[in-house]
């Protein structure tokens, strides 16, 4: 018995598991959760989501935390719009605007990842001082340079990329193949899991630590902006204040998925799973018409039971099989 349920508990595919009974239970008292109207609308709830969760991926991986990813995503929005709106875009009328905002929206993403990861890697701060802190900073300058105001009057072309199924999800999967290949088929990520695992065996062993650790804020902040493209073109709008209460669903579903809030342990197909679950929850409960509070709350409580579960996978890795 006892071995029975150290191997659910270990199973990779729990939580698909899992989002697949919610599923069935939640049907007969949730109207309209099977229509495919509503099957489209998780489907688009998923994919921008799922791209944060990524990067954050790699940064909790590397035994770390990025808190800044929802003031990154505001940043990142209301640089892209700045550049790219019709009636004060600095490149307004130009045929180059819409690739301009977007490496204008990964420039700003990756600087912040870089100037976090410097700051824990190089200066050895506590990551989550760093990012509360930049988190902080970085939301005051998005509503600082906009007075508050959203930026409206996008490329039809940038919109269309949120806006549209297809080019929405090409994205995400790019961004799902490449994280998966990069963890699974490089040295970069057998380092990534080394440094979570043990850093200072890591050191010893010859990996660049600070390097490594580096490159993991540095791709959060690239996933971050990528799905603020994939927001602000859906909402045809840059604003300061995009993603403002996505933090808890990123970690939630990262940490959901399986990967260890200890470090050295995560995968991308496990943050498909954690996400495809909390947005399944998030879905049934609106459906619902619940309060935002109460969805909240089950939210809250959902996370901390993942917790709870990572701490006790945690334990029964770190202890032999019962017979």
């Amino acid at each position: 018995m006892i071995r029975r349920w150290r191997q659910w508990l270990l199973s990779e595919y729990l939580v698909l598991f899992l989002s697949a009974f919610y599923f069935a239970a939640m049907w007969p008292f949730t109207p309209g959760l099977a229509a495919p109207a509503n099957l489209a609308n998780l489907a688009a709830a998923m994919l921008p989501l799922l791209i944060v969760a990524l990067g954050q991926t790699f940064v909790l991986i590397a035994r770390g935390i990025d808190l800044s990813v929802p003031s990154t995503i505001a940043l990142t929005s209301v640089t892209g719009a700045l550049v790219m709106n019709a009636d004060t875009g600095w490149l307004r009328g130009n045929v180059l605007v819409v690739p301009a905002g977007l490496l204008a929206m990964l420039a700003v993403g990756a600087l912040l990842g870089l100037a976090n990861g410097a700051a824990i890697a190089r200066l050895r701060m506590p990551p989550f001082i760093v990012t509360l802190t930049t988190m902080m900073f970085v939301s005051g300058l998005a509503i600082w340079v906009t007075k508050s105001k959203n930026i409206l009057g996008l490329p039809p072309a940038f919109n269309a990329i949120g806006a549209q199924a297809l080019p929405a999800f090409a994205v995400t999967l790019a961004v799902a193949v490449v994280a998966h290949l990069a963890l699974s088929r490089t040295l970069a990520g057998r380092w990534l899991y080394a440094v979570g695992h043990n850093e200072r065996a890591a050191h010893v062993s010859g990996v660049p630590v600070a390097h490594v650790t580096l490159g993991a804020y540095i791709v959060c902040g690239l996933c971050a902006a990528l799905a603020s493209v994939l927001y602000t073109g859906r909402l045809e709008t840059g604003s300061p204040i995009m993603g403002q209460r996505i933090l808890l669903d990123v970690i939630g579903a990262t940490v959901i998925g399986g990967t260890s809030l200890y470090g050295g342990k995560g995968k991308v197909v496990w943050t498909v799973f954690g996400v495809l679950f909390l947005t399944l929850i998030d879905n049934t409960l609106n459906l619902q018409n619940l309060s935002h509070f109460t969805i909240m709350m089950v939210k809250g409580t959902v996370i901390l039971l993942a917790a709870v579960l990572d701490a006790a996978r945690h334990h029964l890795v770190g202890r032999p099989a019962d017979a």
